[in-house]
This record gives C-alpha cells, sequence and structure tokens, in this order.
C-alpha cells in the first residue's frame, strides 16, 4: 500500500475577504457602530465602533495634510496603547505602509530600520519605562535622510495632526480609499533574527485581512465577544490575530496595559467580562503563578489563543481547568505568513489541543518535507514544515535575495520548522532545525526533553540547549525555573528523576536556575543567547573556539 504523504489542503465554506482593510473596517462600524470597539484600560478610555472610525479618519486625513502618500512609510514605535490601533487603520485607509518597530529596539537598531524601510513619518510614544524614545529619535535623526515628521503621541504634532485632520474632506478620504487594491503592501514588520539585522516581512491588505478572519472565524467570534489583548501591537500576534480578528467580526478588543502584566491582565479579563483572552505561554504561565489569581472572576472566558513558542501541555490543561478557557485554541505561523497558519479547532479533544498545533487554516497548504532532498515525507516522519497560500508574504522588503532564500519557485515559504504530520493531518512541531543538538551523533530535540521536564512537580519552566562538549561535540544542558518554596534542582536529582523515563543521551548534564529566560518582546525564547551565556559560565570558551575552528 502506498505512504501517504505529509501535505494537505485547507478547505472551507467561507470565502477570503477581497477588500481592503479600510473597507472592512468600514463595513464593521456600519453594522456594529453603537457596540463597544475598543478599550484602553491604563487610560480609562472607551470607544464604540462609531467613535472608533472618527478617530481613525482624523489621523488618516492628518497624514495625509502632512503630504503622506499611499506607499510611504509611516512607522510606529510604542508600547500598546489606542493611539497604535488608530494609526494601524488609519495608513490602512490611505495606503500608507505601516512600519512596526519593536518597543524594546535601542538607537543601533532604530536607525537601521528607520533607513532600511526608508520611513518618512515616524508616530511614537515620548517614553516608556526606561526607555527615552523621544531622546534617541533626536540623536538618531542626522543619519535619517528620509524621514521628515516625527509625531510623539500625546505631545502638540500628534494633537495638532488630529484637530488637523477632524477638519478634513471625508470624500476626500473615500476617493482614496477606493483607489487602494486588496493586494497593496500594508504593512512591514521586523522578524527578530538571531544573527544579523532582522528582515522586514513585506504584508498585504489580503494577507493579514484574511488571516486575522479566519483566526476569528476559529475562535467561533461574533460581536458579542471582547478580547483582551495583552501581546504586543508591534508583532502580528497583537495587531492581526488581536485587532483584526476583532474588527473583522464586530469584537471588542481590550488593551490590559501597555506592556505584559500578569495582574493586569487578569484585572482586565474579570472587569470587561472579556471572552478571549491572548498569550504567549510565558504569559499564561506568569497568570497562573500571580498571587491574585484566585481572587479574579473569570467565568466570563470562553476561548483565546496560546502561540508564539511551543505549548506545555501541563501549561494548557491548567488554562483550560483553572481558566476557564475550554475552547482555547493553539495557532501555530510565522510573521512572514501573516502570521497563522494551523491552528486547533474548538470542539478537537483536549488531547489534540495539548499535543498539536492543530490542522492546516481554511485556504492553505502546508507539507513537510526532507530539509535535504526537498521531497515530501510521508506521515509520521519529522521534515520541515512549509506553507503555501493567501498568508505568504510579499517578501522581504527590499531584500530579493533574503526572499528567495525563504520562498522557491513554486511559492512555498520555508519556516525553519521541524515538524511531522500524523494520519487526520495534525501538526506537532519538535523544534528548529537550527535548535536541533547532535550529541555523539544522536539527533536530540529539545523540545522532547523539555515537555518531558514540565512533568516534573517543582519546575515552572525549562529550556534545553546543547553546548559544546570535547568528547560528544555537543552536550544538553537544561535552563530551570522552579516553583515558589521548591528546592534547587542539580544535575544529580535530575538525573535521578529522568533515569528510565528518557534515553541516557537525552538527559541534560548541565542545570542552571534562573528567574528568567532571555527572550524577545513577543516571547520567543532567546536560546542563541543562552549558549553564549552558558558558555561563559561552563567555562568553555576554548571547547567552543576548538569547534569552529
Amino acid at each position: 500500500m502506498p505512504t501517504v504523504p505529509s501535505y494537505v489542503s485547507g478547505t472551507s465554506d467561507k470565502p477570503l475577504l477581497g477588500d481592503t482593510i479600510g473597507d472592512d473596517f468600514d463595513r464593521t462600524v456600519a453594522a456594529h457602530g453603537d457596540r463597544d470597539a475598543l478599550v484602553d484600560r491604563a487610560t480609562g478610555r472607551r470607544w464604540t465602533y462609531r467613535r472608533l472610525a472618527d478617530e481613525v479618519n482624523a489621523v488618516a486625513l492628518g497624514l495625509v495634510d502632512l503630504g503622506v502618500e499611499k506607499g510611504d512609510r509611516v512607522g510606529i514605535w510604542a508600547p500598546n496603547c489606542a493611539e497604535w490601533t488608530f494609526t494601524q487603520y488609519a495608513t490602512a485607509k490611505i495606503g500608507a505602509i505601516l512600519v512596526n518597530i519593536n518597543p524594546a529596539y535601542r538607537v543601533h537598531e532604530l536607525t537601521y530600520v528607520l533607513n532600511q524601510a526608508g520611513i518618512r513619518t515616524l508616530v511614537a510614544a515620548s517614553s516608556f519605562k526606561t526607555s527615552d524614545y523621544a531622546a534617541m529619535i533626536a540623536e538618531v535623526r542626522p543619519e535619517c535622510p528620509a524621514l521628515r515628521d516625527v509625531l510623539l503621541i500625546g505631545g502638540e504634532d500628534w494633537t495638532g495632526l488630529v484637530a488637523t485632520g477632524r477638519g478634513g474632506s471625508a470624500a476626500h478620504l473615500a476617493e482614496l480609499q477606493d483607489a487602494l487594491s486588496a493586494d497593496d503592501p500594508i504593512n512591514i514588520q521586523y522578524t527578530s533574527g538571531t544573527t544579523g539585522f532582522p528582515k522586514g516581512a513585506t504584508l498585504s491588505h489580503h494577507n493579514i485581512l484574511n488571516n486575522g478572519y479566519f483566526v476569528g472565524e476559529l475562535c467561533n467570534y461574533t460581536e458579542a465577544d471582547r478580547i483582551c489583548i495583552p501581546v504586543p501591537f508591534y508583532h502580528c500576534f497583537g495587531m492581526v490575530m488581536g485587532n483584526l480578528a476583532a474588527t473583522s467580526h464586530g469584537a471588542c478588543m481590550v488593551i490590559p496595559a501597555p506592556a505584559f502584566e500578569p495582574k493586569a491582565t487578569l484585572e482586565a479579563v474579570a472587569g470587561e467580562r472579556c471572552t478571549s483572552l491572548y498569550g504567549v505561554p510565558t504569559m499564561f504561565i506568569a497568570e497562573l503563578a500571580d498571587p491574585s489569581f484566585e481572587s479574579h472572576d473569570l467565568s466570563s472566558l470562553r476561548t483565546g489563543i496560546m502561540a508564539g513558542s511551543p505549548c506545555p501541555v501541563e501549561v494548557m490543561k491548567q488554562v483550560i481547568e483553572r481558566m476557564g478557557m475550554t475552547e482555547v485554541t493553539i495557532c501555530y505561523g510565522m510573521t512572514e505568513t501573516s502570521p497563522v497558519s494551523t491552528q486547533t479547532r474548538a470542539d478537537d479533544s483536549v488531547d489534540r489541543r495539548v499535543s498539536t498545533v492543530g490542522r492546516v487554516h481554511p485556504h492553505l497548504e502546508v507539507k513537510v518535507v526532507d530539509p535535504e532532498t526537498g521531497q515530501t515525507v510521508p506521515r509520521g516522519e519529522p521534515g520541515e514544515l512549509c506553507t503555501r497560500g493567501y498568508s505568504v508574504m510579499l517578501g522581504y522588503w527590499e531584500q530579493p535575495d533574503k526572499t528567495a532564500e525563504a520562498i522557491d519557485a513554486a511559492r512555498w515559504m520555508h519556516t525553519g520548522d521541524l515538524a511531522v504530520m500524523d494520519d487526520e493531518g495534525y501538526l506537532n512541531i519538535t523544534g528548529r532545525i537550527k535548535d536541533m543538538v547532535i550529541r555523539g551523533g544522536e539527533n536530540v530535540y529539545p523540545r522532547e526533553i523539555e515537555e518531558f521536564l514540565y512533568t516534573h512537580p517543582d519546575v515552572l519552566d525549562a529550556q534545553v540547549i546543547g553546548v559544546p562538549d570535547q568528547r560528544y561535540g555537543e552536550e544538553l544542558m537544561v535552563w530551570v525555573r522552579m516553583r515558589e518554596g521548591a528546592a534547587p534542582l542539580t544535575a544529580e536529582s535530575l538525573r535521578e528523576y529522568c533515569t528510565g523515563k528518557l534515553a541516557h543521551y537525552k538527559i541534560p548534564r548541565y542545570v542552571h536556575i534562573v528567574d528568567e529566560f532571555p527572550m524577545t518582546v513577543t516571547g520567543k525564547i532567546r536560546k542563541v543567547e543562552m549558549r553564549e551565556k552558558s558558555v561563559a559560565l561552563l567555562g568553555l570558551q576554548d571547547v567552543a573556539a576548538a569547534e569552529h575552528a
């Protein structure tokens, strides 16, 4: 009997949307004008859809008055706030390309993005936490010739822009909107590269509007839903899976705080009666561990999304049992694919939802291939996950060579992730091709060991990496976050726990106890940084140097 290839395409009885983001937004405003659209908890402000449209249109016309035209790049550098959302929809209405800038960037990275994208206008917070954005912008401005206007949120330039826009012509805005195509580029998101400078994934209205819409469809969203969005807007998780999923269904967007705070998130869910909550696993871990957890009424929660990095089985079970998120879904994707390619369904068994990243999204294709040959592997065999369809980015901004490395001639996006597809088409992500550890000739996938370590009663979180080793080439090391009050794990006690349950070569040799892991703003663990620190910590500099000789 012939083997079944690891390929599947997503069917749907709902067609793709052919609209621009602005047209879809206007349709929602017409249908749900009096419903809650946006709540900014930190400032106590809230908007109905009709009032939100007034703000969006004012910002759009203000940008037009400033000289911003279709195709011009408008940067946004700010934590989550209402003005971020206004700018997102305003730029979409006039065809300007919104460039998301990571709030954690320093001057070096800021200069690179401003110049690489050719940003003409920058909307920014004046400061946040320890970052003085205004001072950093002033410092880099002489090096950024394309940058003409800087609008600091809450400052005179911003309020002036909005005031000017309020007196602008609605008919003119409608004309500009009518001249746009759903296939126009509308957003550039810089992927957090682990080496070198980040690349600007360029996305169209069609890419991100449809992805947000179908994420919402699989969460069964209606205009009655209220989505708590503690994940960053500067990333697809916030602005696409959050904002666009909401506005394409008439649901309400709730911003619990400018940046993630576990208690503020729990308060927002309870106070706004949110039906859906988003987060990366580390966020859910922090919420579940928050001392105030039991005092919050989370009974309104029905669904939500856990994504961004592999979701530990034990955490998923607690989210369902203790937070009441019985329909919570897992999403898998990447910035370059708008972002979601696979998602679990609300009616999937708990086992499916805790052990897979679901099935292919509607209107998309996925396959698992041999990274060496490019051939599709049989079901059940590991390989590189590839995806194709409406969600694949237009390319990396002004980097055709990098685009060609990621998207092949048949328009398949190569993710760099290792996956296994089962007989029903469900996918399991087993790690990054680059994260794989080769110990004495054995291929070791950190994800498998991490999942096992979550079963240890004292382990809150665990991340496994490979460090250089004279004898085996690489040896395993685990960084562990302990539960409060637990005795620190040692290499000996860990070996004792793992013996007989894991193959000997999968048992980490080194243990390092930490309070937190180095990570990107989106919650992805920076394993490259962990390796660098571990080499120094263990005094393996000579071994590391010999390895690369």
